[in-house]
């Protein structure tokens, strides 16, 4: 298939992110986009920018399907490289910057990628993986030089030359690889299209109720589909998103900047609400907050709790799901989240679920299963692995790999991922079930449960903990009491390790990989 260069009353049909910042570059040209370390980015500056990136990769050979890696902190010109990207109808493919140099390569080979962007303290790591990869012939630097065979971000936007022809992009054309973090095996890309960004967007809006006048607060690093897929309502409607820039996790900071900003909306993983819960003066502070989201780890009942304690003017929306989703599948609006304490919500309208069995019966309400799932939001496969894609989407629909329970009005509640769920004397445990109630404890701040195998019972749980602040000891003995008014005596951990902290991915979750290689033997 050939894509033509059209005139632009043609190509302006087409819904996408780079046809609606063009949008609101003509039609709001001076209203604020974007907002990063106090420096603000218009709708018109943003479409220019990345215009002009465009035109740069263009005169370097990325064309139409090309791939190219982003490794960078979070910055405005990495989405503005992104939509320069995605205006050749190529593909963005963006890498967690924590992986190792073996980790980012594989990616880098995986996608085939043409180009990298990435920043100046990021360097050194990606020239290092350029260098292993003749095909990757362009390394760009945000806030770096040209030279030693790199290309400055800024001087790639200077350079002379015509801007690249607009082409006609089709919405189901992919815009993102999104590698799947690794929790349980090998990081596999999931190909996201424009429509499914678009489906992400409407999910967003309806959801958090944003509008144009909302000001969204980013804390999810750009290379998460958390962080790109929580800005698509905004360049949908126009609205401004405040970029946080990536670090230690500093509640007081978070706090302070989203009172500055007089925020409407944040989303956080779970564990980061737990700090900003207990941060001492957050009860104090004139906020603007509509809407408190969290997701991509399960939250405890006590992190929630607190949550509406902290935010009692402001709506609590649970957001669930997965990379290969784009990624919200269930939300738990504001109006819910008190009578529905533990559960993630409800699928979203435009998706068809199901809960089933190995066999791919339908299970009755009350009982556990795995949710399945067909819909706009979802991948169009995963990038160089048909087995892996035939094996998710075997009998039709995309199996999510969940186990879930729903209650009689539909409410979906995450009992464990399936390759966690711990089979102990013919009994299943589900991990997450555990960890609830360890997390209510008093003396412990994280918890996750492993299996560890067994020569009676087949497997036996290992509790994780790092404890709160202040206690210095704590015993299985001791648990013992606390375990008997809410789990069966099989789900009691065997084995209590503690730890100053859980390992934990970039996105917020606990590495359980990491944890069964070290406490599973």
């Amino acid at each position: 298939m050939t894509f033509q260069p059209l005139d632009e009353p043609i190509r302006s049909v087409r819904n996408h992110w780079v046809n609606q910042i063009a949008t609101h570059a003509a039609m709001r040209p001076d209203h604020v986009a974007f907002k990063f370390k106090g420096a603000e980015t218009t709708w018109k500056q943003l479409h220019e920018r990345s215009e002009k990136f465009a035109g740069a990769l263009s005169r370097r050979g990325v064309g139409f399907g090309d791939r190219v890696v982003l490794l960078a902190l979070n910055y405005t010109e990495y989405i503005e490289a992104v939509m320069g990207i995605n205006a050749l109808g190529a593909i963005a493919v963006p890498v967690n910057f924590r992986l190792t140099p073996p980790e980012v390569a594989y990616i880098v080979a995986d996608s085939g990628a043409k180009a990298v962007v990435t920043d100046s303290v990021l360097q050194p790591l990606a020239v290092g993986v350029a260098g292993q990869i003749p095909e990757l012939s362009t390394v760009v630097v945000i806030n770096g030089q040209s030279g030693d065979g790199v290309l400055g971000y800024d001087d790639a936007l200077a350079e002379p030359g015509e801007p690249h022809a607009p082409l006609d992009i089709p919405e189901d054309t992919p815009c993102l690889i999104m590698y799947t973090s690794g929790t349980t095996g090998s990081p596999k890309g999931a190909v996201l299209t424009h429509a499914n960004m678009n489906a992400q967007a409407l999910t967003c809006i309806r959801a958090l109720e944003i509008t144009p006048e909302s000001i969204g607060f980013c804390t999810s690093p750009l290379f998460h589909i958390a962080g790109l897929g929580s800005l698509t309502p905004y360049f949908m409607l126009g609205g401004i998103t405040v970029l946080h820039p990536l670090g230690a996790f500093d509640a007081t900071e978070f706090l302070d900047a989203i009172e500055a900003e007089q925020a409407t909306t944040a989303f956080c993983v779970p564990v980061q609400w737990q700090l900003i819960c207990e941060e001492p003066t957050v009860k104090q502070r004139k906020l603007a907050l509509r809407a408190l989201c969290w997701g991509a780890a399960p939250a405890s009942d006590t992190v929630l709790r607190a949550m509406a304690d902290c935010f009692p003017d402001a709506f609590n929306v649970a957001v669930f799901g997965q990379t290969e989703l784009s990624p919200i599948t269930c939300v738990l609006e504001g109006k819910d989240a008190l009578r529905k304490l533990g559960s993630v919500g409800l699928p979203i309208p435009t998706l068809q679920t199901r809960v089933v069995d190995d066999e791919m019966n339908d299970v009755a309400p009350g009982e556990i299963g795995e949710i399945v799932y067909r819909g706009p939001t979802l991948m169009q496969r995963y990038w160089n692995k048909p087995e892996a894609t035939a094996e998710a989407f075997h009998g039709g629909w995309f199996h999510s790999g969940d186990l879930v329970r729903r209650d009689e009005e539909g409410f979906v509640y995450v009992v464990d991922r399936k390759k966690d769920m711990i089979i102990s004397g013919g009994e299943n445990i589900y991990c997450a079930e555990v960890e609830n109630v360890l997390f209510a404890h008093p003396k412990i701040h994280e918890a996750a449960v492993v299996g560890r195998p067994h020569e009676k019972w087949g497997e036996v749980p290992v509790a994780v903990v790092a404890l709160a602040a202040g206690i210095d000891e704590l015993t299985l003995d001791e648990l013992e009491p606390f375990l008997n008014e809410s789990l069966a005596r099989y789900k009691h951990p065997k084995h209590l390790v503690v730890v100053p902290e859980l390992p934990r991915n970039a996105s917020g979750k606990v590495v359980k990989v990491a944890l069964r290689d070290r406490y599973s033997a």
